[in-house]
């Protein structure tokens, strides 16, 4: 992975006004990637294990098209991707955060 991307102080301001849930297991590397990723940066996400959560799994199905995790549920509304499994890394921090960003309008 590379060198974690900055994050400006009206992004950062912007997260911390946010609702931001992350749909995960406990045994997903990728869940885990995202999970080492945006404690680097001292950001902590509300999180919703789709293994032990009623309903958790059908919802991110129905609503992304997807079985995959983790995705981040952005203000109870947008969905975004907290892995690339087209990347050899499967994970680009400047990438997810441009996506992040970008459902916070």
């Amino acid at each position: 992975m590379r060198a974690n991307p900055q994050i400006s102080g009206s992004f950062r301001e912007k997260l911390g006004a946010a609702d931001l849930q992350i749909y995960k297991t406990s045994w997903c590397p990728d869940c885990a990637r995202l999970d080492h990723f945006l404690s680097s940066l001292n950001l902590s996400l509300g999180a919703v294990d789709i293994d032990l959560v009623d309903g958790a799994a059908e919802r991110l199905e129905a609503e992304t098209g997807k079985r995959g995790v983790p995705y981040v549920l952005v203000n109870g509304c947008k969905w975004i991707r907290g892995y690339h499994k087209e990347l050899p890394g499967r994970f680009d921090p400047e990438l997810f955060l441009s996506d992040l960003e970008a459902a916070l309008g």
